[in-house]
């Protein structure tokens, strides 16, 4: 990595770091709720702040260079720990190199961690990548978000956004706005939880697996106003669902669901449209629906319009001696920063022997650095 003079501050306030977030046009992922979701179920999160020494210590937020909100999950033995920006860093893609360059740097001092995975909200082809290259990054297949997607542009006008549409799904949209259907956000713990059986009953019938519910309930309870969960009632039941997590700029979908009744209602072509459409009234620009792949639901979303987006996919920077251990024997451990892996504890798990026998058949002068490695592991408790 290059000298890097950036100024790197740990955020603690709430108010402050959403308020940087906001300021940077960053992505709902880079909001203090979403982190607090993933410290209660076994990460460590930290808010960095990176600004130019040269900038005014007094000119507000606007001023910073960016921020990144860094996630850590634990890793077995010798490794600690694997360092994860998720739809970040937050601020100008100019910089971003800048800005990582000095988020490595604080990582690697103050936790050790083996690698720096970073998944930033750019298109593919941004200049931004060049310039991660020249840092020492390297784009990685183990990703975490899928970086083919689709986003709508909610600048458009709604007649816009509807033409846009595969004609059959604008006949099923506008089928279900003339029908006795209720689309509106979900509002309280009660309809909530019906939310969540019939996000665990659309699981089952698809065979996609899912979080214990009380993940979902933090969602709900940290993002607050920031994850909004639009729903189709009939009789007062919801029947599908589409549950969004949204910065001020940006609506990136997190779950979806339909019952077989709202199946055959079609209703979960009425609460796309009743999703993009409050997001749109909400001011937000971008609607992300949030990975396209070879499947069913992927084949769904594709129907609301007629292109996809690639966005930059997963970067990765080597901050240990022991990342090439990392990389060749941890495969399995790289599924805990995915999601909905049920299998992700056993997963690391049954990473450790693969672990252990690497790291015991390394070169002798690989041992030295094991036993650096371990001595900064007993000082830090880490």
């Amino acid at each position: 990595m290059s000298q890097n003079h950036a100024t790197v501050t740990p955020i603690d306030d709430r108010s402050t770091w959403d308020a940087t977030v906001e300021a940077l046009g960053g992505h709902p992922l880079q909001l203090w709720g979403w982190g607090q979701v993933k410290a209660e179920h076994g990460w460590q999160v930290e808010r960095l702040l990176v600004a130019d020494p040269a900038a005014d210590p007094g000119s507000g937020p606007e001023a910073a260079m960016g921020a990144a909100e860094v996630a850590y999950r634990f890793l077995p033995w010798p490794l600690r720990s694997l360092a994860y920006v998720s739809r970040g860093p937050v601020g100008d893609p100019e910089r971003a190199a800048e800005v990582l360059e000095a988020v490595a740097a604080h990582v690697k001092a103050t936790r050790g961690s083996v690698a720096l995975v970073v998944e930033p909200d750019w298109e593919a082809g941004s200049p931004g990548e060049a310039r991660l290259t020249a840092a020492g990054f390297h784009r990685t297949d183990a990703t975490i978000l899928i970086p083919r997607t689709l986003i709508l542009d909610l600048t458009r006008t709604e007649d816009e956004l509807m033409a846009a549409m595969h004609r059959t799904t604008r006949a099923n949209v506008r089928k279900n706005l003339r029908s006795d259907l209720e689309f509106r956000r979900i509002a309280t713990e009660a309809e909530l939880e019906k939310v969540l059986t019939l996000y665990r009953d659309t699981a089952a019938r698809a065979g996609f697996g899912v979080h214990d519910d009380d993940y979902y309930r933090d969602i709900w309870r940290f993002l607050g106003d920031n994850s909004p969960i639009v729903a189709a009632f009939d009789d007062g039941e919801p029947i599908a669902f589409v549950w969004i997590a949204r910065s001020a700029a940006t609506a990136f979908e997190l779950y979806g669901g339909v019952s077989p009744a709202g199946q055959k209602a079609r209703a979960n072509y009425g609460v796309k449209w009743a999703a993009f459409t409050e997001m749109k009234a909400a001011g937000c620009t971008r609607y992300d629906l949030n990975g396209l792949l070879n499947d069913g639901i992927s084949d769904f979303k594709k129907q609301f319009a007629q292109h996809e987006d690639q966005l930059t996919g997963t970067w990765e920077l080597p901050l240990s001696p022991l990342y090439p251990v990392f990389a060749k024997a941890m495969p399995l451990a790289r599924k805990v920063v995915t999601r909905a892996r049920p299998a992700a504890k056993a997963a690391i798990a049954g990473a450790v022997p693969a672990v252990r026998r690497a790291v015991g058949g390394a070169l002798p002068a690989a041992r030295s650095v094991v036993a650096t490695v371990r001595s900064r592991g007993s000082r830090s408790g880490q």
